[in-house]
C-alpha cells in the first residue's frame, strides 16, 4: 500500500462527505463508505465495527470480508484485536495479525487470508464509539502516514455516527441519541424528578467535517488560536494579583495555547482535509481518551486544562457559546461534567434536578444542591456526551439511577413511585405542629440544617423545633473574592429574622478538605479530609474566624447565639476557639455593640478521639452535635468519597452503636445537649435506634422530618433500646434486620 498524500487524504474525505450527503439509507451509506475507503487506500479489507451496547462490538460493513457476516459477527470490548483497539483507545498495527497477543480468529468473516491488520478506534470526545479496520493479504506494517490518514477518516465517522448518519443499519442496533438509556451514577441528594435535560454547556456541533480550502480553514484556525491566546491572557492579567491557585491554572491554558505540537497537529489535520472545527476536536478526542488511561493525577489534570481549552477554542471557530439562543425547557433537570456552587445558585430552584458526570458527595455543588432540596446524581458515565437538550429524564436520587429518553412502562412506573411519595408528604403535613413524642413518652427534637436563605423558608412548614446546623461556608465558597465584614452580619441577620424565634446553631467555616475557596490557596496534602481543615485552618489564621464571630454577635444585636466549632479533635482546641469568641464578645462590649442576651458554645464531634476528651470538657461544653458523616468515615476508616467502600459500612453495626452510646452516656453523666447531624439522622429507622440508645436531638434535611417524626411517633423507644441491647448480647453485626421488623409489626 503506497503512503498517504495530503492529495490523496483530501480527495478520500471529499467523497466520503459526497456519500454521507446523499439521502440513502444508513446501510448503504456505510457499505459505500467502506468501498471507497478500500479502494482509496489500496487495501483488500476495510471494515466497521460499531458499539451495539457499552460492552459489545458488532460488525456493521465491510469491503472483502464475507457479506453474511455483517450483524452477526459480534465481539466483546478487549476481545480480538478489534476489541483491543477499543479498550486500549489507540491503534493496533501489525504485520501479522494471527501472531499478535489477544487474536481472535472469526472463520465466518472469512479472514484467515488476511494477514496484515491496521485498526484505530472510532471514538468522539472520550466516547468509544467503533473501530474502523483495514487489511491485507501482504505481511507488512502500515506507515505511520497511513495511520494518522485513517484516523482522520475514523475522526469524520466518529462524527457522523454521532450525528445519526448511520441510523438503520440494523434493527437492534441503538440509533444515536434516540434510544433509552438507563445510567448508574453515585447519590448526593436523594429524591426523585422528573423533566427535561438543560445542558449547563450545550455541545457544540459541527456540521463542516471536510474542508474544500486547506489554505482558508489554516488561516481561521490561526485567527482562533490568537483570539485564544489573548482571551486567556486577558483573563490571567485580571487574576494574577488576587488569585494564586486560579493564576495557575491560567498559566497552564497558556502554556498549552502557545504550544506550537498541539497547533502543528491540527494544521495538519487541516492538510489532510479536515475542517478548523474538525481538527480541533479530533485532538481533544484523543486528549480524552489519554484522560481515561493515565493514573497520575496531575498529569490527569492537564489533560482537563487542554480539554477546558480545546470547548474555548471551538465556540471561538463555530460562535456556539453557552447562549445558544435556546429556551430552558419546562421542568428543567440540569445535566454537567461538573458544576460550581455559584453557577448553581444562578439556576436556583427553577431545576428539578442535576446530574453530573463528575463530582463529589461532599462538593459545593452537592451542598448547594441539598440547601436548594433538589435531587442530585454525580459521577455518571458518559451523561453529558449522551444527552440532548430537551431530552425527557427521570432522575433518582434516592437509588442514584438516571432513565434517559425512558419508555412509556418506566415513565409510569417512576410517576407512581413520586406519587405514592407525595401522598406519604401529605400524611406527614399532618403532623408538622405536632411533636416527635414516642409511645413511651420520650420527645426526640428534630432540626433542620440549613445553609443559605433559600432554605429559611422551609423551616415553619418543615415541623422542625430549630435549625441545628447552618452551614456558613457557602456564603464564602459560591464568591470570587473575601466577603465583607458587613455582608455576613447582613446575612446572618436575615437568617436570624426569618428563624422567628426559633434556635439556630451556626457551625462557623468549615472549609479544607473537598470544599476549597476559590481565592484561597489549596496546600498539596495526601489525604484532604484528615488534613488542615475545618477549626485547624480558623487556629492557624484567626483573622477570618474572628471576623466571622465579630458578624454572628453584631447580627445576633442582642438576641441569643448559638455557635458550633467544627472538627474539634481534642479539649484545647475548643477551649482556644472558645478563648477567641471571649476576646471578641469582650472587644463588641467595649465598642458599644449589643451582646448576645444569651451565648451557647458547643462543637461537632466528628472525630473519635473527642469523645475519650477529659470529663471536664464535656462539663463546659454547653452542646455537642455528633457530625454524622465525617465520624462514620473516620470510625470506619472508610472515605465517604469512595463508592468501594462508603456503603460497606452500616450506621446501625453494633459497635458503631455502642461508640455512640459511650457518647450519650458521657453527656447524660454531664449535663450536656447532645443532638446527631447528618444524613443518617433524617433515615428513620437510623433516627430510631438512635433515639433507642438515647440522642434526644437529631439534626436533618427539611424533608426528611416528616418520615422520622412519623416514625417516632408510632414507636416505643424502650422497646428499641431492648432490641438493641438483645442484638449486641447475641453477637450480632448489626441491629438493622432486628429493628426493620420491629418497625414491621408496628400498627
Amino acid at each position: 500500500m503506497p503512503h498517504r498524500t495530503q492529495t490523496d487524504s483530501r480527495m478520500l474525505l471529499r467523497r466520503l462527505r459526497d456519500t454521507l450527503a446523499q439521502g440513502s439509507p444508513g446501510q448503504e451509506r456505510l457499505d459505500r463508505i467502506t468501498t471507497i475507503i478500500a479502494e482509496s487506500m489500496h487495501t483488500d479489507v476495510c471494515s466497521v465495527y460499531l458499539f451495539r451496547d457499552p460492552d459489545t462490538l458488532e460488525l456493521c460493513a465491510t469491503e472483502g470480508l464475507k457479506p453474511e457476516s455483517v450483524h452477526h459477527t459480534r465481539l466483546r470490548l478487549g476481545e480480538g484485536l478489534v476489541g483491543k483497539a477499543a479498550r486500549l483507545a489507540r491503534p493496533i498495527n501489525t504485520a501479522n495479525a494471527p501472531a499478535e497477543a489477544g487474536f481472535r480468529y472469526m472463520p465466518e468473516t472469512g479472514e484467515d487470508v488476511f494477514t496484515s491488520f491496521l485498526g484505530v478506534p472510532i471514538q468522539r470526545l472520550g466516547e468509544r464509539l467503533g473501530v474502523l479496520v483495514v487489511q491485507s493479504r501482504e505481511s507488512r506494517l502500515y506507515s505511520e502516514d497511513e495511520i494518522y490518514g485513517l484516523e482522520v477518516v475514523a475522526m469524520v465517522l466518529a462524527e457522523m455516527t454521532e450525528l445519526g448518519a448511520f441510523v438503520g443499519m440494523s434493527a437492534d442496533m441503538p440509533s444515536p441519541h434516540m434510544s433509552q438509556a438507563v445510567l448508574h451514577g453515585i447519590t448526593a441528594q436523594e429524591g426523585e424528578a422528573e423533566g427535561h435535560v438543560w445542558l449547563h454547556q450545550p455541545r457544540v456541533v459541527i456540521t463542516n467535517l471536510v474542508n474544500d480550502d486547506s489554505e482558508a480553514e489554516l488561516e481561521r484556525l490561526q485567527q482562533a488560536v490568537n483570539a485564544l491566546r489573548v482571551s486567556v491572557d486577558d483573563m490571567l492579567a485580571a487574576t494574577r494579583s488576587r488569585d494564586k491557585e486560579h493564576t495557575e491554572v491560567l498559566q497552564t491554558y497558556r502554556m498549552f495555547a502557545h504550544s506550537r505540537g498541539w497547533l502543528k497537529r491540527m494544521e495538519e489535520d487541516i492538510r489532510l482535509g479536515l475542517s478548523a472545527e474538525a481538527a480541533v476536536e479530533k485532538e481533544q478526542s484523543e486528549a480524552r481518551a489519554r484522560l481515561e488511561t493515565v493514573p497520575d493525577a496531575y498529569l490527569r489534570d492537564r489533560l482537563h486544562d487542554l480539554d477546558d481549552l480545546s470547548n474555548r477554542l471551538l465556540r471561538i471557530l463555530t460562535g456556539q457559546g453557552n447562549e445558544t439562543g435556546a429556551e430552558m425547557p419546562e421542568r428543567p433537570i440540569l445535566v454537567a461534567r461538573n458544576i460550581g456552587p455559584g453557577e448553581l445558585l444562578e439556576y436556583g430552584r427553577k431545576l428539578r434536578g442535576v446530574v453530573l458526570e463528575e463530582g463529589s458527595v461532599g462538593s459545593h455543588a452537592a451542598i448547594v444542591a441539598r440547601a436548594l432540596a433538589i435531587p442530585l446524581v454525580i459521577n455518571v458515565p458518559r451523561i453529558t456526551t449522551e444527552a440532548l437538550n430537551g431530552d425527557h429524564i427521570l432522575v433518582d436520587g434516592t437509588e442514584g439511577v438516571v432513565h434517559l429518553r425512558p419508555d412509556d412502562s418506566i415513565s409510569s412506573a417512576f410517576r407512581d413511585k413520586m406519587a405514592m411519595q407525595a401522598k406519604a408528604q401529605e400524611r406527614y403535613a399532618s403532623l408538622r405542629d405536632k411533636p416527635a413524642t414516642a409511645l413511651c413518652g420520650t420527645r426526640i427534637r428534630l432540626k433542620m440544617n440549613a445553609g443559605l436563605m433559600a432554605d429559611l423558608p422551609s423551616l415553619p412548614s418543615s415541623g422542625a423545633e430549630a435549625v441545628g446546623l447552618f452551614r456558613t461556608e457557602l456564603q464564602f465558597l459560591i464568591r470570587d473574592k473575601m466577603p465583607k465584614r458587613s455582608e455576613l452580619v447582613a446575612n446572618y441577620t436575615r437568617v436570624l429574622d426569618a428563624a422567628q424565634g426559633k434556635k439556630v446553631y451556626f457551625r462557623t467555616l468549615d472549609i479544607g478538605s473537598d470544599k476549597v475557596m476559590p481565592y484561597m490557596k489549596r496546600p498539596d496534602e495526601p489525604n484532604p479530609a484528615m488534613g488542615w481543615r475545618a477549626l485547624r485552618v480558623g487556629l492557624d489564621k484567626p483573622g477570618v474566624l474572628r471576623m466571622q464571630l465579630q458578624a454572628l454577635i453584631r447580627a445576633a444585636a442582642g438576641r441569643p447565639l448559638s455557635v458550633m466549632f467544627p472538627l474539634v479533635a481534642q479539649a484545647g482546641e475548643f477551649d482556644r476557639a472558645r478563648d477567641v469568641l471571649m476576646r471578641e464578645l469582650d472587644r463588641e462590649r467595649r465598642l458599644g455593640h449589643a451582646l448576645p442576651e444569651k451565648i451557647d458554645v458547643g462543637t461537632m464531634l466528628e472525630t473519635p478521639s473527642l469523645a475519650y476528651a477529659p470529663d471536664s470538657f464535656f462539663q463546659n461544653v454547653d452542646f455537642i452535635s455528633i457530625g454524622g458523616n465525617d465520624l462514620k468515615q473516620f470510625f470506619f476508616a472508610a472515605d465517604r468519597e469512595n463508592e468501594l467502600v462508603r456503603r460497606r459500612y452500616d450506621t446501625l453495626n453494633l459497635s458503631f452503636l455502642t461508640f455512640l452510646q459511650h457518647i450519650v452516656d458521657r453527656c447524660h453523666a454531664a449535663g450536656t445537649d447532645l443532638s446527631f447531624c447528618g444524613e443518617d439522622a433524617g433515615r428513620p429507622l437510623d433516627a430510631l435506634a438512635f433515639a433507642g440508645i438515647g440522642i434526644q436531638g437529631l439534626s436533618m434535611r427539611p424533608a426528611s422530618i416528616g418520615p422520622v417524626k412519623s416514625l417516632i411517633r408510632r414507636a416505643n423507644l424502650n422497646e428499641v433500646t431492648e432490641i438493641i441491647a438483645r442484638c449486641s448480647a447475641r453477637g450480632l453485626e448489626s441491629a438493622r434486620p432486628a429493628l426493620l421488623d420491629y418497625v414491621a409489626s408496628l400498627p
